[in-house]
């Protein structure tokens, strides 16, 4: 593994707000670098993302940003504690992991599905 970029560490730390769209449920994830690896704090009106939570609670940056080998922890812990594949919440958990360990820059991303 390479060495994480430098951090300044009295940098306030990278979250993401994910509207999970028509659920009606919200998610603020926190992360901050500690070390070698990002720790993550939740805010959620989600029961089934509480749980997840409960068990993401730090990740190796580098290992979240490949499929490779056994992937994510968080696609991985996802699939065992929510309920809906198309869930944005992982995206947005990664998103926030990626831009606090530098890997990112700040983007809002977006999925806007309709029927024409």
């Amino acid at each position: 593994m390479g060495a994480l970029p430098a951090r300044d560490q009295g940098a306030t730390m990278a979250s993401a707000e994910i509207d999970s769209g028509i659920c009606g449920f919200c998610t603020t994830v926190r992360t901050k670098m500690d070390g070698r690896v990002v720790r993550l704090e939740f805010e959620t009106t989600c029961g089934y993302v509480e749980n997840l939570a409960e068990q993401l609670t730090e990740v190796d940056p580098y290992r979240e940003i490949s499929y490779r080998g056994e992937g994510p922890v968080t696609l991985r812990l996802a699939a065992e504690h929510l309920v809906h594949p198309a869930c944005p919440v992982p995206s947005g958990i990664l998103k926030a992991i990626e831009v606090e360990a530098g890997l990112a820059l700040p983007k809002d991303a977006s999925i806007k599905p309709k029927k024409d």
